[in-house]
């Protein structure tokens, strides 16, 4: 069976700065593809180019077997597709059930399948409470969520992730976490974004890194691990480059100790004595 998603010498520059520089990405049906990298490695530039929302400089892709760079070939890809955009991209003065209305509409459902489906999903991420709350009075977290149902809706075969564990709490993460676990083992594929290494870790069969816009790793998370965490190799081929431990000589040790306790003793000859001074002077300017 043919890659879900692949680019061959994928670009993007920006202000003639390459943000996206010559990646070569293979994703096969049924992965749980976690694509990591430090803050500005381009990983949402990359997602946005293989949704469909940025057009690239040079190179190819392929999602689901279509090529992107072709609008009708493209169309049909974005109909199977589901995504959480980095900026949600939610209608702000809508309800959760009349988002999903829209979403589902927009996919072609009919208006009985929407109202199910919004009904089982609202539920599942705790968001039925509210009915009548528009989505701009919603916490982060709760548009995270209402983002994750809009793109569960349609039932795709491919979902690209962008930070979906960002702001949400404990007993909503682990319930997305079976969600998505659900969706890979009916042969569904995700491709997700996230800093949250434990997380990747215990999720994803597959793992891509990306540094200053290269792929400098792509490997099975089976692979990774025999020599390690996930967090081990990540430093490895992301962190500094001189492998120098961070520090503020402000913070020092020795010296905060030094300052501290000279801090002290001066605090220490604010005794008795001088109180006794303070007071001999006011009865002095009393008089």
């Amino acid at each position: 069976m043919s890659a879900v998603i692949s680019t061959d010498s994928l670009c993007r520059a920006f202000h003639g700065r390459l943000a996206v520089d010559t990646l070569n990405l293979t994703v096969e049906p049924g992965t749980f593809y976690g694509f990591l990298g430090p803050n500005g490695a381009g990983k949402s530039t990359t997602i946005k180019m293989l949704t469909g929302l940025l057009a690239p400089t040079s190179g190819s892709i392929r999602v689901l077997g279509c090529d992107m760079l072709d609008p009708k070939q493209s169309l049909e890809a974005k109909r199977q597709i589901g995504v959480i955009p980095e900026n949600l991209a939610l209608f702000d003065n809508l309800t959760a059930t009349d988002y999903l209305t829209f979403i589902g509409r927009i996919h072609g459902l009919g208006r009985d399948e929407i109202r199910k489906r919004s009904s089982e999903l609202l539920s599942l991420l705790s968001l039925d409470r509210e009915t009548k709350k528009l989505t701009i009075d919603y916490s982060h977290g709760m548009r995270k969520k209402l983002s994750l149902a809009a793109a569960l809706l349609s039932n795709p075969k491919l979902l690209f992730l962008d930070e979906p564990f960002e702001g949400v709490d404990a007993v909503a993460s682990l319930v997305i976490r079976d969600l998505l676990l659900q969706f890979t083992h009916r042969g569904a594929t995700v491709f997700l974004t996230s800093h949250v290494l434990e997380i990747v870790q215990r999720l994803c069969t597959h793992v891509g890194v990306i540094v200053g816009g290269r792929l400098v790793l792509q490997n099975s998370m089976q692979e990774i691990l025999e020599s390690g965490s996930l967090e081990k190799k990540f430093i490895e081929v992301a962190g500094t480059e001189n492998g120098s431990t961070a520090t503020l000589d402000w913070l020092d040790s020795t010296e905060t100790s030094a300052r501290t306790s000279q801090t002290g003793s001066q605090a220490a000859h604010v005794g008795p004595a001088s109180l006794e001074t303070e007071k001999t002077n006011d009865g002095d300017a009393a008089l």
